[in-house]
């Protein structure tokens, strides 16, 4: 089965076929940064994160581009968020970006999310943007307006195609403005003329400026990926105003298609307190929990198993219930990696059991028969998931177990539980909760608890036993000698 996914643009699930045999051009929107991460992010960037994980995979060449808002309203009728978070610390707009700038890079390392290949700022293209600007009033798309330039959104037929809204239903989501300079209502604003007290400025054939939300990303798309590339990420939020004006000026300003596919991710949801409804976790709504603070709590491949058992485009509802079962799925299957990794050290050479080989071969087909499924991640989960139930008994069992079936099983995890929904480490690091010098602790009071019970010293061997147990580690005594596990 080759991979489809399904494209906004069309409402439909159609097979992938990059532009480029074997390469792939991907944007995802980023985000701006004005304030630390919360896991809304983390559920857009995680999914996006595992789409790029498994098209390399697949064996495929992406250059994946994601921009860094650094200035330019969100709507023209809001206050930019820099500016506001900058008046509030008494600090320069451009340190307020860098402040979290770094912060969201560190959120999402720690997160394990691949960084992506270019991060441009949109302060640091602002020629790009005003030159898209020039090239859409030369073609009659755009026109200037007391030194600010709109986009005229009657001179696209094909305005309003992502989110099918049309034209004469568009509602005003940029600017009223005195003296009624704009054509249409939703037209949209590309360069915005800056008041006397504005900070973040410009030098443009229109006066002193700054550009709109929406041509940062379709002036960074077109440098870095071409005027038509292959894929577009972002949140479903954006699909109407952000989205949909930046196909409308790329497409004008280019005079072809702008991105081949789109895919969107559904938002984070937390139950209100008051209503009882799922509602979006969002800053402006003040019920989001940060990167930072959750990671207080759960480990990194918690809050990733928890975003992943959910289908990318498929809002997520956020509860204590819900990381609390991700948490124990996790735990499920890492305890069989655990398992496989510490018969390793004890197993016999060769391949005795190597039936079992044949299970992970299916394990491996079905994994990639539910990716090649727009990145069905709650099924391939699935798919680890019964894999786990078979390991345990193969383990747990009367088979012998040869060294080369257990180095597959372990490698069949890593590469798909690893290497694509970044949930199996190679190796157990401190971010996933137990670093290598932790469980060689552990192995060392294995190793006393088994020279006290040589000893007769059954008093001291349960103590051991005990303490560790009071921290979340059973101990399971074997006929080829004594494993851990996490509780």
């Amino acid at each position: 089965m080759a991979l489809h996914i399904f494209n906004v643009l069309g409402r439909e699930k159609q097979e992938f076929k990059p532009i480029n045999e074997g390469r792939v051009g991907m944007y995802v929107c980023g985000p701006t940064v004005y304030d630390n991460s919360h896991l809304g992010h983390a559920s857009t960037y995680v999914s996006f994160d595992v789409v790029v994980r498994y098209l390399r995979y697949s064996g495929l060449d992406v250059l994946y581009v994601q921009n860094i808002t650094d200035v330019g309203h969100l709507r023209a009728n809001d206050d930019d968020p820099i500016l506001l978070k900058a008046g509030l610390l008494n600090a320069r707009p451009m340190a307020i970006v860098e402040k979290y700038a770094r912060s969201y890079f560190e959120d999402m390392d720690a997160l394990g999310v691949t960084r992506p290949d270019i991060s441009p700022r949109a302060s640091g293209h602002v020629p790009e943007q005003i030159e898209m600007i020039e090239t859409l009033i030369q073609n009659g798309n755009a026109y200037e307006a007391d030194g600010s330039v709109y986009f005229d959104v009657s001179s696209d037929d094909d305005y309003g195609k992502l989110s099918n809204r049309k034209l004469e239903d568009q509602q005003d989501e940029t600017r009223d403005l005195v003296g009624g300079e704009k054509k249409h209502p939703a037209d949209f604003a590309l360069w915005k003329k800056a008041d006397p007290e504005h900070i973040l400025r410009w030098n443009s054939p229109w006066g002193e400026g700054f550009p709109g939300w929406h041509i940062e990303c379709s002036a960074m798309a077109r440098k870095y990926l071409g005027a038509n590339f292959d894929i577009h990420g972002g949140g479903i939020d954006n699909i109407y105003p952000h989205n949909e004006n930046e196909i409308a000026q790329s497409e004008c300003a280019n005079g072809e298609a702008f991105a081949n596919y789109w895919m969107l991710t559904g938002s984070l949801m937390v139950m209100d307190e008051f209503e009882g409804i799922p509602v979006k976790m969002s800053k402006s709504l003040g019920n989001f929990i940060t990167i930072k603070d959750a990671l207080q709590d759960y480990r990194p491949q918690e809050l990733r198993y928890f975003i992943l058992t959910s289908h990318y485009s498929n809002p997520v509802v956020y509860g204590d219930d819900s990381l609390s079962s991700a948490k124990s799925g996790w735990e499920r299957m890492m305890n069989a990696v655990r398992l496989t990794r510490q018969s390793m050290n004890s197993a016999p050479e060769g391949d005795a059991g190597n039936a079992f080989l044949e299970r992970l071969d299916k394990t491996k087909a079905d994994f990639k028969e539910v990716m090649d499924d727009d990145f069905n991640t709650p099924r391939a989960i699935a798919s680890l998931q019964e894999l786990t139930r078979d390991v345990n008994s193969l383990l747990n069992g009367d088979t012998e177990v040869g060294l080369e079936v257990l180095k597959a099983i372990n490698e069949t995890y890593v590469s798909t539980g690893g290497e694509v929904l970044g949930l199996v480490p190679d190796v157990e690091t401190a971010d996933g909760g137990d670093s290598e010098r932790e469980a060689s602790l552990i192995q060392m009071l294995i190793d006393m608890r088994a020279q006290a019970r040589a000893e007769k010293n059954y008093a001291r061997s349960d103590e051991i036993r005990d303490e560790l147990s009071g921290l979340g580690i059973v101990l399971e005594d074997r006929a080829d000698g004594t494993v851990w596990k996490i509780q």
